[in-house]
């Protein structure tokens, strides 16, 4: 029984399609305002700003939820490895799996860079469409080299980037915290090589494992906030965003602009992952105590994508943690009918829960 929410709590698999599909919704609604200000904002969709998909014609999810989804692919592919008793570098699958997004971006990795065998993801159309895709994850794939933690491609590169691909670590049951935040942080070097793009990479990672484990919201941010300040690797940034996020939080939802000036506009990796932390705790007693995990969901996404700055990524993350914390039964049944292409969201998540668990 959860103590927060009153209810049993899910199975994984409810929370990997949780975790897989609140992502893409709070990037979705998040991508109709991306780094639009918000007096545009407001103008477009009125005071409280952008609150659901009715107020959209149509929607789209981003690069984020395309990375997020390839970041699964080479999950699965070094786990299927591993079932039929191989062993494999789970980076390289990974960086395998993020030079064949490269591809469907229309881009083209240097000559030294090996050539992918192609699996199912790519067969999708939807994830060619390109969605505004990160300067440093375009350009730190096209070197052909794979960054590591000790020597990372585009070494001053903080952006958002690593944290809004990240969720899918946090997923992956029966591994310590420890190699939870290690696998999220070495594939963060494959494009980002700024300490604090990698760390807040694996501290989002360990904060959906904390959740998936079963810990509370407030304990597990509470948890991963503390764990940030230990890091020995130099990035202050990162626990400084994450504190600030908490007692931004103990007041409740801010305006916007009060929001941008305490977390920052989620443009680099601390401040998504801050702004996201924010706006799920902020929300968590009304929002949840009004309407059950869906009100909370659909509190917390607004609150996440109506700042100046970019909406999708902080939506994006916002959604992964509400979907791993409640499990599917969260996602509003609206939003789900406006989400685009949802059997593909539903199908690499399945194929996660089925090298995880065995279930078909």
């Amino acid at each position: 029984m959860s103590i927060e929410t009153g209810t049993a709590a899910p199975t994984l698999k409810s929370r990997i399609h949780g975790c897989l599909l609140g992502g893409a919704l709070g990037d979705s609604l998040g991508y109709a305002v991306e780094f639009d200000g918000i007096d545009e904002i407001r103008r477009r969709f009125g005071p409280a700003g952008l609150t659901g998909f009715a107020q959209l014609s149509g929607s789209h999810f981003s690069d984020d939820t395309q990375m997020t989804l390839y970041t699964v692919d080479g999950l699965v592919e070094a786990l299927e490895w591993a079932n039929s008793g191989v062993g494999a570098d789970v980076n390289a699958c990974l960086w395998l799996a993020y030079l064949r997004w490269l591809a469907t971006q229309g881009e083209v990795a240097d000559a030294s860079a090996p050539v992918p065998q192609p699996r199912w993801i790519d067969g999708n159309s939807v994830l060619h469409e390109r969605r505004n895709p990160g300067k440093a994850c375009i350009s730190g794939l096209a070197t052909g080299e794979m960054g590591t933690a000790a020597r990372p491609v585009n070494p001053h590169s903080k952006g958002c980037g690593t944290v809004m691909r990240s969720a899918p670590f946090g997923l992956v049951p029966h591994i310590t915290p420890d190699a939870v935040y290690k696998l999220s942080a070495d594939a963060a070097s494959l494009t980002h090589g700024h300490p604090s793009a990698r760390q807040s990479a694996g501290i989002f990672s360990l904060l959906i494992h904390r959740l998936v484990s079963g810990e509370g919201l407030r304990e597990a941010a509470a948890g991963v906030t503390a764990h940030a300040a230990t890091l020995t690797d130099v990035a202050p940034e990162l626990p400084e965003r994450l504190h600030a996020a908490l007692r931004l939080a103990d007041k409740g939802p801010v305006p916007p602009e009060e929001l941008v000036q305490a977390l920052g506009e989620g443009r680099v990796a601390e401040e998504a992952l801050a702004v996201a932390l924010y706006a799920v705790l902020a929300t968590l007693r009304d929002g949840a105590a009004t309407e059950g995990p869906a009100g909370h969901f659909r509190a917390a996404v607004a609150l996440a994508v109506n700042h100046s700055g970019d909406s999708d990524s902080t939506g994006s993350v916002a959604g992964n943690i509400l979907g791993a914390f409640y499990g599917a039964d969260c996602l509003p049944a609206d939003w789900l009918e406006a989400l685009e292409a949802p059997d593909v969201i539903r199908a690499m998540a399945d194929s996660m829960v089925a090298v995880t668990t065995g279930e078909g």
